[in-house]
């Protein structure tokens, strides 16, 4: 949003310094955890489109085509996903980093319940789904309503800066609101059907953390 103008760093320097930290942090973790994911995958092709059609001096509407584009080809991919051996609501949600899957398992095929939470978890995958739906509509929405000035610009920059803070509390807030009212229902799933507390379905490493905070907290 400043330092775009010819007595600064001008339009093209200022888009792309600004496009190099998002690319340049992804690229460093990408290196340093050799670790490959779709999500990872398309936030990095996301900032390097924006910076093409900025570069390139494409039509602007291209850019809300983009920002629509991205959370849509995701939610697409959970939805599609529900039909392999490796849904993606498992990977994010219900993943051996948050939840203690086995010992859900367990419980689950002990109470006879597994189809059931197979029902609800499909359930919780539509819901996921949808806030990338959501975020989709706002993206095409708030790009078509605020960058209107041509790419390759001082004003297109301070625009697309203008978008990027704004989607924070119009998008980026509400979506994390609507992920943490998934992964409640999750839970409340979880509950229901095995009878184990939070504290016995949460993974392991962060049970351990979670005891040694109230350690901490009790001897402070």
């Amino acid at each position: 949003m400043k330092f775009s103008g010819d007595e600064h760093l001008g339009s093209v320097n200022a888009l792309l310094i600004g496009l190099a930290f998002p690319l340049g942090w992804g690229l460093f973790e990408l290196i340093r955890f050799h670790k490959k994911n779709f999500i990872a995958v398309l936030g990095l092709v996301s900032v390097g489109l924006t910076g093409s059609i900025g570069l390139l001096e494409m039509d602007a509407q291209w850019l809300a085509v983009k920002e629509a584009a991205i959370p849509a080809i995701i939610g697409l991919a959970v939805l599609i996903s529900t039909k392999t051996r490796y849904p993606l609501v498992r990977t994010l949600l219900y993943n051996p980093n948050l939840l203690d899957v086995n010992k859900i398992q367990a419980a689950l095929e002990s109470n006879n319940q597994v189809k059931e939470f197979d029902t609800r978890l499909l359930n919780a995958t539509y819901f996921f789904s949808a806030t990338f739906l959501f975020s989709s509509i706002m993206n095409y929405v708030l790009a078509r309503w605020i960058v209107t000035s041509p790419s390759g610009t001082q004003a297109f920059n301070e625009e697309l800066g203008r978008m990027t803070l704004l989607s924070y509390p119009m998008i980026a807030i509400p979506s994390t609101l609507m992920m943490m009212c998934i992964f409640y229902y999750l839970w409340r799933t979880i509950r229901r059907l095995t009878g184990l507390t939070l504290e016995e379905v949460m993974a392991p490493h962060l049970h351990e953390k979670h005891e040694q905070a109230e350690n901490k907290s009790s001897k402070d």
